[in-house]
């Protein structure tokens, strides 16, 4: 593309984003055209990142006034040991942190956006005013995107890696499906071992310089309904008979409709939502109540 540049990195993923499994590996940082003006996208490598044990420990289920959906009935349990895949929210759900949260407040908005963040995820705006809002309040050029990525290693949920191999052993696909930011989400899924083409996330735009310039509006996580969207492609394009969703926020328990998710489980070890908890299937507070579910 005129006026863009590559820059030299260990191998990274370029994204193509009209198929889900459209990933291919390159040994340099690349800028891919898109059908808007000195627009770029950015893929991180996530070979160079270790992940962080989170000393956080899970909520309770005290801290809840509603909490008959913590006992699971037999047909929810049926359903999550009979899952196909299972979709999971990475930020405050995979992540002990909201990585969009963690990277303004690297760049120096922290609060303002968090305070954005609280209103998209308890479902009181719209999902795609509510990223773009946010993004405005800093808008992170590549620079910083590329120190904060060096600088801020993912933190894991305690008991997501053992989850997660869990699922695997039993043959059950994993995805993360996030409104968050693919070049953050890269490292991730590394150090989980889920591959990058069962990614669906978020794609924030460069110019030719570097300079912030928004993000992939293409993507079918930018926009309210987002996952459920996602959920139901992945559903179609493999032929699933049940498909669990796990995450968080509102976004997530939208995904729970026909055609998508059967089942919503609402983890609420980081953040705990009051209002999505209590139309989860299941609420659970520990990864580990999955895990031991699943013997």
């Amino acid at each position: 593309m005129e006026g863009l540049k590559s820059v030299q990195s260990a191998p990274v993923y370029t994204y193509r984003s009209r198929h889900l499994s459209s990933l291919v590996r390159t040994s340099t940082l690349r800028y891919v055209k898109i059908p808007y003006r000195n627009r770029v996208r950015m893929t991180m490598s996530s070979k160079s990142f270790n992940s962080v044990s989170a000393s956080v420990h899970p909520l309770e289920a005290s801290k809840l006034s509603h909490s008959d959906n913590t006992l699971p009935s037999k047909e929810v349990l049926d359903l999550w040991r009979n899952a196909d895949a299972v979709c999971f929210d990475v930020d405050s759900t995979v992540c002990v942190d909201e990585g969009i949260d963690e990277l303004a407040e690297f760049c120096g908005a922290g609060k303002a956006v968090a305070e954005w963040t609280a209103r998209a995820m308890g479902g009181s705006v719209p999902f795609e005013e509510a990223l773009a809002a946010r993004l405005s309040l800093f808008n992170p050029s590549l620079s910083q995107v590329q120190d904060f990525l060096n600088k801020r290693p993912p933190r894991i949920s305690p008991g997501m890696n053992e989850l997660i191999m869990k699922l695997k052993a039993n043959k059950t696909d994993v995805y993360l499906i996030s409104g968050g930011f693919r070049q953050m989400i890269n490292p991730v899924a590394s150090i989980l071992g889920i591959p990058p083409e069962n990614i669906v996330a978020n794609q924030l735009l460069f110019g030719s310089s570097g300079e912030f310039m928004g993000f992939d509006t293409n993507e079918p996580t930018s926009q309210s309904g987002g996952k459920a969207t996602a959920v139901q492609q992945i559903r179609k394009a493999h032929g699933y008979k049940a498909v669990v969703m796990i995450g968080d926020g509102a976004t997530d328990l939208e995904a729970r409709k026909p055609g998508g998710a059967d089942l919503f489980i609402c983890y609420a070890g980081v953040q705990l939502r009051e209002a999505v908890a209590a139309k989860a299937d299941w609420l659970v507070f520990n990864f580990k109540d999955l895990i031991n579910s699943l013997n």
